[in-house]
């Protein structure tokens, strides 16, 4: 038996195997880099491989199981030098039908979810979209430099005085004011 090649998606889910994974390997030439940058704001992509399965998960769910390279030049929050990071992770996520999704009652409150790889399970799984979202989790929120300086940021009126770091701390003197009423306390006693 020999093995399919590894396609690139987006892939509809009527047309995906229920006994074998289905294998893709996305690879965005220059063009399509340079659009996922502008995209999620960074200088430029290098390299970028999203590689991996969507597999069938019972009868009626997905899971696609891959794993990201990419290698992301941003510009340092200090400095605005460049910054290269390389990514190299795995990526995961569930598909589900909708009546295997807890929905929340309108109007209510919800937490969020421990498991935020699970997704509302619709026509297609496009790894595209898969390889963007992973990317712009990976990537650093805020890049820094080695060499980047140590940055100290003030905001005060101007000829105001400094705010001292005890005076941001508004419960640090509650310890001291609780051992002497405790103190005082055992003194009536």
């Amino acid at each position: 038996m020999t093995e399919t090649p590894a396609r690139s998606g987006p892939f509809r889910i009527a047309e995906l195997s229920q006994t074998a994974p289905t294998r893709f390997r996305l690879e965005p030439d220059a063009a399509a880099r340079a659009e996922i940058a502008r995209a999620l704001d960074f200088s430029s992509l290098r390299k970028v491989v999203l590689e991996g399965a969507i597999k069938p998960l019972g009868k009626r769910g997905w899971r696609l199981e891959a794993r990201l390279g990419a290698t992301v030049i941003q510009p340092c929050i200090v400095t605005l030098a460049p910054v290269t990071t390389r990514i190299d992770r795995p990526v995961e996520r569930t598909y589900l039908p909708p009546a295997l999704l807890e929905a929340p009652e309108p109007g209510s409150e919800i937490e969020m979810p421990e498991d935020d790889t699970t997704e509302l399970l619709g026509d297609v799984i496009d790894p595209a979209q898969v390889l963007t979202e992973a990317l712009a989790l990976a990537a650093p929120d805020y890049p820094r430099a080695e060499d980047a300086p140590e940055l100290r940021v003030e905001a005060r009126p101007a000829g105001a005085a400094p705010i001292a770091e005890e005076e941001t701390k508004p419960f640090a003197g509650l310890a001291g004011l609780k051992a002497s009423l405790e103190k005082g306390d055992d003194e009536e006693g």
